[in-house]
C-alpha cells in the first residue's frame, strides 16, 4: 500500500491529510492521484467508501492558482447530502492550501447562493439542476474551469440527470481536465466519457476490494406483513448502537419511522421531500446519539460519512446490486465490525441472488426470531448495563438503601426486579404498513419470482426514490402487528459487539 507522501503531493497538502489521520492511500487513491496529477483524464470505477472524494480531491486542489479569483475546478454530484459532504472533505483537504470552495445545490435559497458566488469561490460543488439554474442567471461562469469532476455518475443516470451534465460540459473549455467517478458503467456513461473526455485511463477498483470483509451479511425470507415486527424483534436482540433501515420509497420510510417511534424506538427518516433544515437536524441528532436509528432512501443516504454505524437493515431489498453494496458499506468502516441483514421474501429470493453474484459472497440465512428471544435479548442489554455500573461507578451512596431492602425482601427477587424496570419489553402495539410489491429481478420476471431452498442456517449474528417525484402507490393494507410467532432459531442470538463504538 502506497503511503501519500509516495504519490507526489505537495508539503500542505501532505499537511492537511496528515492532520486528518490518514498515512497510506486506498487503492482508488494510489492509482488514481498520480495519472490525475499528470493532468489524464481518468475514470475511476468505485463504490462509495473506497476513499474517491480524496482520489479526485487532492489533485484537484493542487491545481488551484488561490490567487486567481476565478472558478477552476467544478465536481458535479447526485444529491445535496453529497455535495455537502464533499465540499466538507475538500475543505479538509485544501485546509493549508487555502482553496475557497462553495457547495451549490437545490433547496437553499439561490439569493444566498448567489451573494456567496460574488466572494469568488474557487472551487464548485453541485448538483446539476441548480448549477444549470446558476450558468443560465450568469451567476456562474465556467470559462476559466480547468478541472471538471462526475461524482456517482451511474446514480445521476439514475436520477435523470444526463442531459443536465452534458449541457454543463457543453460550457466548460474543452482543454480541461475530467474525472468521472461511477459505481457502474452501464451504456450512457461510456457515451459521455468518449463525448467528453479524451484518452481517459480507467482505474478500477476490484469486487473485492469493494465488499467489506468485515461486514457479516445475512438474509431473512418473510412475508411482507410480518416484516416490521421480525425488525423490531433483530432491534431489541441487537440492540444496535447507531442502525440505518432503508425502505424503497419515501413513504415507506415515513411509515416505518413513525411505526418505530410508536414502538418506543428512538427513530426518524429521511428522504428527497424534506426540507434540507430538516434533513441536517436529523443527520446531526443520528451523529451525535440522541437517535438510534436512522431510515433513508438510497437516494437521501448517498453520500453519507457516518463513523460508528453498527447495523444495517434493508428493509425492502435494493433494486440492484450496486444499491445494495452502497447500503451496506455504511457499517463496517474504518475497521470496525459491522452486520447486515436483508428482508426478502419468497418472490424476491431471485433479486438476492443477483446481489450475491454481484458481490461473490453469499448470505446466510437467519431465522426470523420469536418474542421470548427479543425479550431475553433486552434482558441481557440490561444485565450489560448493570455490570458496568457495578464494575465502573461509584454506587456507595446507594448500598445503605440496598441492604435495607435486602433485610425485606430476597435478593434474587430485588435483582430481578430491577432487571424488569430496566427492560425494553418487546412492545406489540399493532402496526399498519402499506404494502409494497416484490422487488422481482429482470430475470425471474417471466417465471413467477425465484424462490430457492436454502439449507442450513439460523442464528442472529446478525430506498432508492422509484421517481424524482415521489413515492409510488402499491395499494393494500398489510398489518404488521402479527402475533403469530414464527419458529424459533436454532442459534441463540449474538448480543451487540463490544469493539463497535460511535
Amino acid at each position: 500500500m502506497a503511503t501519500f507522501s509516495e504519490l507526489g503531493i505537495n508539503e500542505e497538502l501532505l499537511k492537511s491529510i496528515s492532520k486528518m489521520g490518514f498515512e497510506e492511500a486506498t487503492p482508488i487513491q494510489a492509482q488514481t492521484i498520480p495519472l490525475a496529477l499528470q493532468q489524464k483524464d481518468v475514470i475511476g470505477q468505485a463504490q462509495t467508501g473506497t476513499g474517491k472524494t480524496a482520489a479526485f480531491g487532492i489533485p484537484l486542489i493542487e491545481k488551484i492558482d488561490v490567487k486567481n479569483q476565478a472558478i477552476q475546478g467544478i465536481v458535479i454530484a447526485p444529491t445535496r447530502e453529497l455535495a455537502i459532504q464533499v465540499s466538507e472533505e475538500l475543505n479538509k483537504i485544501g485546509h493549508f492550501n487555502r482553496a475557497s470552495i462553495l457547495p451549490i445545490y437545490g433547496g437553499q435559497d439561490i439569493n444566498r447562493q448567489i451573494r456567496a458566488l460574488k466572494k469568488f469561490p474557487q472551487i464548485i460543488v453541485g448538483t446539476p439542476g441548480r448549477l444549470i439554474d446558476h450558468i443560465n442567471r450568469k451567476t456562474i461562469r465556467l470559462q476559466n474551469v480547468h478541472t471538471v469532476v462526475l461524482d456517482e455518475a451511474d446514480e445521476m443516470l439514475n436520477m435523470g440527470f444526463i442531459e443536465d451534465i452534458e449541457s454543463i460540459l457543453s460550457t466548460v473549455p474543452e482543454d480541461r481536465q475530467t474525472l468521472l467517478f461511477s459505481a457502474t458503467m452501464p451504456g450512457p456513461i461510456q457515451r459521455i466519457a468518449e463525448r467528453f473526455m479524451k484518452d481517459p485511463q480507467i482505474v478500477k477498483v476490484k469486487s473485492k476490494e469493494v465488499t467489506v470483509p468485515n461486514i457479516e451479511q445475512y438474509y431473512v425470507e418473510t412475508q411482507e406483513k410480518k416484516k416490521f415486527d421480525v425488525l423490531t424483534r433483530l432491534l431489541d436482540i441487537h440492540s444496535p448502537e447507531l442502525a440505518i433501515i432503508f425502505g424503497r420509497t419515501k413513504r415507506r420510510v415515513d411509515e416505518l419511522s413513525e411505526a418505530l417511534t410508536l414502538r418506543g424506538y428512538a427513530a426518524e427518516g429521511i428522504h428527497g421531500d424534506l426540507s434540507q433544515a430538516k434533513r441536517i437536524s436529523v443527520l446531526r441528532k443520528f451523529k451525535e446519539g440522541s437517535i438510534e436509528i436512522l431510515v433513508a432512501t438510497d437516494v437521501a443516504a448517498r453520500g453519507l460519512d457516518i463513523s460508528g454505524v453498527t447495523h444495517v437493515y434493508n428493509f425492502d431489498i435494493p433494486q440492484d446490486p450496486e444499491s445494495y453494496v452502497h447500503r451496506v458499506g455504511r457499517t463496517g468502516r474504518a475497521g470496525k465490525h459491522g452486520i447486515a441483514i436483508t428482508f426478502v421474501s419468497p418472490r424476491e429470493m431471485g433479486q438476492l441472488r443477483n446481489v450475491e453474484r454481484t458481490t461473490k459472497r453469499n448470505m446466510e440465512r437467519l431465522v426470523p426470531p420469536t418474542l421470548d428471544e427479543a425479550l431475553e435479548g433486552q434482558q441481557k442489554v440490561t444485565i450489560e448495563k448493570l455490570i458496568a455500573t457495578i464494575e465502573n461507578e461509584n454506587i456507595s451512596y446507594y448500598k445503605r438503601a440496598a441492604e435495607e431492602l435486602l433485610e425485606e425482601h430476597e435478593s434474587v427477587s430485588v435483582v430481578a426486579a430491577a432487571i424488569k424496570m430496566m427492560t425494553k419489553e418487546p412492545d406489540k402495539t399493532p402496526i399498519q404498513l402499506t404494502e409494497e410489491k416484490p422487488m422481482v429481478s429482470k430475470r425471474d420476471r417471466n417465471r413467477g419470482g425465484g424462490d430457492r431452498n436454502r439449507s442450513g442456517g439460523g442464528g442472529y449474528k446478525g430506498g432508492r426514490d422509484q421517481n424524482r417525484g415521489g413515492a409510488r402507490s402499491h395499494g393494500g393494507g398489510g398489518g404488521a402487528g402479527s402475533r403469530n410467532r414464527p419458529p424459533a432459531s436454532k442459534r441463540r442470538a449474538p448480543q451487540r459487539k463490544q469493539e463497535s463504538s460511535r
